[in-house]
């Protein structure tokens, strides 16, 4: 038991929480209902807040091209009071701490907020098209799991809230914006939120592990780099002059095929994917133009720049070969980062003590990445320690996938564990 709440109304409660953050989903640097519903709860708490537009530095900041104005009146539309999305000061993620006015650690914990691209699946054998809290905005789902990261931050700040006057030091809760395509993380952190951070937790549910079971620290991040590509060439007709023609498309196809046609290193684990390529105008016009999305990634900071470096040299070498020009556009990055022995150790503690939990391990290798490695390099770098913990959740279908749903039960584990991270970190 954590908190002044019955543990089946405690429970509900995050339930609740989740499914309502489930139900309207917002992409990267869009999340101004997520942020302005996190910060109306963390001030209602005694949180001291700082909200993206107090402290973004817009020359970090990636991948963002989107309507402010816009996006602020969905939010609204949605539900989000005014008020609260207006001190947003346009630019999505809060920073909200809890100051015991006693010596003692810095502890900050990472919770991602935003959602992936993706329309989610409608039919009633997904829970939330069953159940009522599927996505209302199209081509938006959190097939993540970030509703959940969020719901249980929320309840993490709960538990240090109405517990206050047993811990000492700061706690600090940062409500990222922007995972996906980890174009968020990095201008959190280069906002200096993590310069006097002692201890610092990051959280992911699912992947591919069973609710029950916990990892203390995770392992084996990729450093990715995140590009788009705009292929220039010539319209002309088809059939009447083609030679006349620069044909984007084909330069665009013809650098899909090589790019996946880079050499592995062998220094390490390397991977590329055009995930995007969009050209043409019609069927009597030689293509003008040519789009891509893609992305890089290598174990090591020296592999990826191999991958990218290469990348780069397909991409201009295919424009070359049919008289285009292409732009390459960086619009998301992240390094790599491992979990300090130390604070694995205090959340393997902790975890043992959690009902719920029927396994827990020290390190599970993560073959993906997130830009939550920004924040713990950051940390580590100024003698702090830092890990990602592993929290297992059976799920519906793979992560990213228009049928993924989690099991509810691992968000009570994931509270109670953090809860007993935070109990042994800032405890007096």
């Amino acid at each position: 038991m954590t908190c002044t709440l019955t543990e089946n109304d405690r429970i509900q409660k995050m339930i609740e929480r989740r499914r309502d953050f489930h139900r309207y989903p917002e992409t990267g640097w869009t999340e101004f209902r997520t942020t302005a519903k996190v910060a109306q709860i963390m001030d209602g708490l005694g949180y001291a807040l700082r909200f993206g537009g107090d402290f973004v530095r817009p020359e970090t900041v990636m991948g963002r091209s989107i309507d402010v104005e816009a996006q602020m009146r969905r939010a609204v539309d949605q539900g989000a009071d005014p008020a609260w999305v207006k001190k947003t000061g346009g630019t999505t993620g809060l920073c909200a701490e809890l100051d015991t006015g006693r010596e003692g650690p810095v502890v900050a914990m990472r919770f991602d907020i935003d959602c992936v691209d993706t329309d989610e699946a409608a039919d009633e054998g997904h829970l939330p098209a069953r159940e009522g809290f599927r996505s209302v905005n199209k081509g938006w789902m959190h097939a993540c799991g970030h509703d959940g990261h969020t719901a249980i931050g929320l309840a993490v700040a709960e538990y240090v809230s109405e517990h206050k006057d047993s811990l000492k030091g700061k706690i600090r809760f940062l409500f990222q914006p922007a995972e996906e395509g980890v174009r968020g993380g990095y201008a959190m952190t280069q906002a200096g939120l993590l310069d006097d951070a002692d201890w610092f937790i990051a959280l992911h549910l699912g992947l591919g592990v069973p609710t029950g079971t916990v990892y203390g620290g995770t392992y084996g991040f990729l450093c990715t780099t995140k590009i788009d590509v705009d292929f220039t060439g010539k319209g002309a007709h088809a059939g009447g002059e083609p030679n006349q023609g620069k044909n984007a498309l084909l330069a665009a196809a013809s650098a899909a095929l090589n790019l996946h046609a880079i050499a592995p290193h062998r220094d390490g684990p390397t991977r590329i994917n055009v995930g995007v390529l969009q050209a043409g105008e019609g069927r009597n016009v030689v293509p003008p133009k040519a789009s891509m999305k893609i992305e890089t990634r290598g174990a090591t900071d020296d592999i990826l720049k191999y991958v990218y470096e290469r990348a780069v040299q397909v991409i201009q070498g295919a424009a070359a070969m049919y008289d285009c020009t292409a732009e390459i556009f960086k619009r998301g990055e992240a390094n790599t980062a491992d979990s300090d022995r130390e604070i694995v150790d205090i959340i393997c503690d902790a975890a043992r003590e959690v009902k719920g939990v029927t396994k827990v391990f020290p390190k599970q290798l993560m073959s993906g990445s997130d830009d939550a490695c920004w924040m713990m390099k950051r940390v580590q770098d100024r003698s702090g320690k830092a890990t990602y913990v592993g929290l297992g959740a059976t799920i519906a279908a793979g992560h990213h996938n228009d049928h993924f749903d989690f099991d509810e039960a691992c968000l009570p584990i994931g509270c109670d564990v953090l809860c007993g991270a935070i109990r042994r970190l800032s405890g007096k």
